[in-house]
C-alpha cells in the first residue's frame, strides 16, 4: 500500500525540490547551447564532444563501477547519451550559423521522450496530452517556413535526430534507479569517450594542433559544458527520472530551448525571427496541455 501512495505522490507532480532540479536543469541545457556552439567553432565537432566525454570520465572516474545485472544497459545509455546524441548535435551546430531554431528543434525531444514512454512503457497519454505532444511537433516545423532561416533547415533536421536518439536514452535512465548519478555520469563518460576518441583522433587528427591556441574563452565554456551541462546537469536529470514518470519531468524541461534560443541571441547577437517565435509559442502550448492536463492514471517508474 506505501509503495501505491508514493506511486500516486510521484505521478501527482514534482514538488518543490522536484521543480527546483527541473528549472536547474532547464538553465544548465539552455546555456548548454551556447558553449558547445564556441566550443565547436574553435575546435571541431567530433574531437569536442570527444574531449568532453573523457573529461566528463576523469571527473567521475573514482565512482565508476560495474553493477550486477545491468551493465549492458549502462553501456547503451553511455553510448546514445555520451556518444550518438552529443556527435548529431556538435555536427547540428557546425552546421548552423543562427542557433535559435536548434535550440527550438532540441523541444522535440520532449515528445519523443513522452511517445516512447507510451509506446515502451505503456504510460497513458489522454487526449489531451496527445494534441499537446501534436502541437509541439507543429511549433518545430513551422520552421520550415520561414525563409530567413531556410539555410539552417538541414542543421534543424541533424538536430531532431538528436532529440530522438536522447528521448531514447532518457527512457533508459528510468530503468537505472539505484544506481548513483555519480557512476551513470561515470559511463556516459567512458562509453562517449570509448566510441569517439579513436574516431575523432583518425577523422580531425589536424586538428589538435588548434587547441595550443584555442583561447580562454573556449576553454572556460568547455570547462561549463563539462561540470555543469554534463555532469550537474544530466546527472539531476537522472536523479529526477528515478524518481518521477517522464511524462511529469520532461515536459518541463521545454523551457530550457526557450531560454537557449534567447541565451544565444543576446551572446552572438543572431536574429529571433516572427517565425520562430510563432513556433516557440505554439510548442509552449502544447507543452502547457501536457503539462497542466493531468491523466487519471500514469504509471512510475517505482513499480
Amino acid at each position: 500500500m506505501a509503495r501505491g501512495r508514493d506511486a500516486d505522490r510521484s505521478a501527482a507532480g514534482l514538488g518543490a525540490t522536484g521543480l527546483a532540479v527541473a528549472v536547474f536543469v532547464a538553465v544548465m541545457f539552455a546555456a548548454n547551447v551556447v558553449a558547445m556552439k564556441v566550443v565547436v567553432d574553435a575546435s571541431s565537432p567530433l574531437l569536442s564532444v570527444a574531449l568532453r566525454m573523457a573529461a566528463v570520465l576523469l571527473f567521475c572516474l573514482p565512482a565508476l563501477r560495474p553493477v550486477a545485472g545491468r551493465n549492458a544497459m549502462l553501456a547503451i545509455y553511455g553510448f546514445l547519451n555520451g556518444g550518438l546524441f552529443l556527435v548529431l548535435m556538435n555536427v547540428a551546430l557546425a552546421m548552423a550559423t543562427n542557433v535559435g531554431p536548434l535550440a527550438i528543434a532540441g523541444q522535440l525531444g520532449v515528445p519523443f521522450s513522452l511517445l516512447l514512454g507510451a509506446l515502451i512503457f505503456r504510460e497513458r497519454l489522454s487526449v489531451r496530452r496527445t494534441m499537446g505532444v501534436a502541437l509541439a511537433f507543429a511549433g518545430v516545423a513551422a520552421l520550415v517556413f520561414d525563409p530567413h532561416i531556410a539555410s539552417e533547415i538541414p542543421a534543424v533536421l541533424v538536430m531532431a535526430v538528436a532529440a530522438m536518439t536522447w528521448g531514447g536514452a532518457t527512457l533508459l535512465q528510468r530503468r537505472l534507479s539505484g544506481i548513483s548519478v555519480m557512476n551513470i555520469q561515470a559511463w556516459n563518460g567512458l562509453m562517449g569517450a570509448a566510441v569517439l576518441l579513436p574516431v575523432a583522433l583518425v577523422r580531425e587528427y589536424g586538428e589538435l594542433g588548434r587547441l595550443a591556441d584555442i583561447g580562454w574563452e573556449p576553454i572556460g565554456w568547455f570547462a561549463f559544458s563539462v561540470i555543469g551541462s554534463t555532469v550537474a546537469g544530466q546527472g539531476a536529470l537522472a536523479w529526477l527520472l528515478q524518481r518521477h514518470p517522464i511524462s511529469s519531468v520532461m515536459p518541463l524541461l521545454l523551457a530550457s530551448p526557450v531560454m537557449a534560443t534567447v541565451f544565444a541571441s543576446l551572446y552572438f547577437g543572431t536574429r529571433i525571427t516572427p517565425v520562430m517565435i510563432a513556433g516557440g509559442l505554439l510548442a509552449l502550448v502544447g507543452v502547457a496541455m501536457i503539462v497542466l492536463m493531468k491523466d487519471k492514471a500514469v504509471s512510475s517508474p517505482r513499480t
